[in-house]
């Protein structure tokens, strides 16, 4: 099985920053693993915001472009999302995935979410 335990969501006013972390753990949980994060706003289905391939190929939401960037360090078998100038549309619970390929990481494994909230 694998675990992943989100942190660092919270409230922000519009324009700020924040950094998601997820940790991964497991004794079925490799490094191959694409991993990746998800969000959903009240009201909304789960979208995609982005994700990163155990090589580093990386696969962005067009509404977060420019704005978010997605990271892993493979050593500590975690992966982070920094959002910058954050609107109020990016309030949402966001959740960690991880899954065997990009394109089937929502097949895989989730963490339990975590709360962002912008204010206007």
């Amino acid at each position: 099985q694998v675990q992943l335990v989100e942190s660092g969501g919270g409230l922000v006013q519009a324009g700020g920053s924040l950094r998601l972390s997820c940790a991964a753990s497991g004794r079925t949980f490799s490094n191959y693993y694409a991993m990746g994060w998800f969000r959903q706003a009240p009201g909304k289905q789960r979208e995609l915001v982005a994700v990163i391939s155990s090589g580093g190929r990386l696969n962005y939401a067009e509404s977060v472009k420019d704005r978010f960037t997605i990271s892993r360090d493979n050593a500590k078998n975690a992966v982070y999302l920094q959002m910058n100038s954050l609107k109020p549309e990016d309030t949402a619970v966001y959740y960690c995935a991880a899954g065997l390929t990009m394109a089937t990481i929502e097949r895989g494994y989730w963490g339990q979410g975590t709360q962002v909230t912008v204010s206007s």
